[in-house]
């Protein structure tokens, strides 16, 4: 393993990046972040950790890192047992311990090497957790070019599953609103584009080091130990859409996947929109309950749910996130049943017409939630008490 030299400074931000093989995308994605607009100088970092190279990848970054206007770390290991989690989670475990070295808090941002982040990435994932969250995950697109590539059936299903996934996205968040993730939000959960503070990242024990689907697994388990996530619609990052990827089970693998069999379902969260709204109204009433303290007391919830007494005993017992995710784990009514894309324009039809019911119902009540308080305002403005002025 072998570090470059490091400026006597520590950043306030730092980009962790894993990188395998990218010899033909690496410096388009070094050049993107070293472009980042808004940032005083010396206040972004960068570390690369390169992982079983093989294809000059090193070499090359050896010579574009002097040219960069940011201070980089780069970290080099070669290990036969390698998979996306471990090097996203070495990456990011370097970053953190460089922001520690100084006691500062910080913020550790994660892209791909194959991916290009726009100039305002950093400022507005930075704008999202001065704002109070303690993460923030961002949205991607296709790279333009190799998207015109593929199977013009590919990008059509695409836009189909992006409707879809807006229209349910908007009836959780407005059924079970997250006052820390108001709409418009969205659900997408990728390496390509996470920020999250150095607190946060060390209170959940870092990144999940998996084979598969680590981004999403870390997403989770901040939201299950009560941290507050921003799915943020104004943070997207260009990805790669080619077919061969570095990770198995990736994004590479996930296209290359769809264009060999059209009709596979789309991801576990695209239900047909009854049972999503469902599953919204469920987990806004299990809010409530456990709020309340209303868990242990009765268990109509558990039974409407299929879940064994001595499980709903040990679910309610937790903190909520995680009693959340439990209950969905364990309960036979609570199953995901993903949809097929020959099912999704039917779907989005209902989802329109019912998202448009959700926001005329709640347009209502706040409505008369307004009426009232006007009505219960006094006609004549009432004098601030002596030594307090509004």
């Amino acid at each position: 393993m072998s570090t470059t030299p490091h400026t006597a400074r520590t950043p306030s931000a730092i980009v962790a990046i894993p990188v395998r093989n990218e010899v033909e995308r690496i410096e388009a994605c070094l050049r993107a972040i070293a472009a980042q607009v808004g940032l005083t100088p010396g206040s972004l970092g960068l570390v690369l950790f390169l992982n079983n190279c093989t294809d000059g990848t090193d070499a090359l970054v050896a010579r574009l890192v002097p040219t960069l206007s940011i201070p980089v770390r780069i970290v080099s290991e070669d290990y036969s047992g390698a998979h996306a989690g471990w090097a996203r989670r070495r990456a990011m475990d370097a970053a953190a311990a460089w922001l520690g070295e100084a006691g500062n808090a910080g913020m550790i941002l994660s892209t791909d090497a194959d991916s290009r982040v726009p100039p305002n990435w950093v400022i507005c994932n930075r704008a999202a957790i001065e704002a109070g969250a303690d993460a923030v995950a961002g949205r991607v697109e296709l790279d333009a070019n190799e998207a015109a590539l593929l199977p013009p059936s590919l990008p059509a299903r695409g836009r189909l599953e992006d409707i879809y996934d807006a229209l349910i996205t908007e009836a959780e968040a407005r059924i079970d609103p997250d006052p820390h993730d108001p709409w418009p939000c969205h659900r997408t959960a990728i390496g390509a584009t996470l920020a999250v503070t150095r607190t946060a990242y060390l209170q959940v024990g870092g990144m999940p080091e998996i084979p598969l689907g680590e981004d999403g697994a870390f997403i989770a388990r901040l939201i299950q130990h009560g941290l507050r996530v921003r799915h943020a619609t104004d943070v997207c990052v260009t990805i790669s859409a080619r077919l061969t990827g570095r990770a198995p089970g990736g994004v590479a693998d996930t296209i290359r996947s769809r264009c060999e069999e059209p009709d596979a379902l789309c991801d576990a969260r695209m239900e047909t929109f009854p049972r999503a709204v469902r599953r919204y109204l469920w987990r806004r009433r299990f809010r409530r309950l456990h709020g309340r303290g209303s868990l242990r007391v009765n268990q109509a919830w558990a039974r409407a749910l299929g879940i064994a007494p001595a499980e709903a005993t040990r679910i309610a017992a937790l903190p909520l996130g995680q009693a959340i995710a439990e209950a969905e784990r364990v309960s036979p009514r609570l199953v995901y049943h993903p949809i097929g894309p020959r099912q999704l324009p039917g779907q989005i039809r209902l989802a329109r017409v019912g998202v448009a019911a959700i926001r005329l119902l709640q347009g209502g009540a706040g409505l008369a939630r307004s009426v009232m308080g006007a009505a219960a305002t006094p006609a004549h403005p009432v004098a601030s008490p002596p030594g307090r002025r509004n």
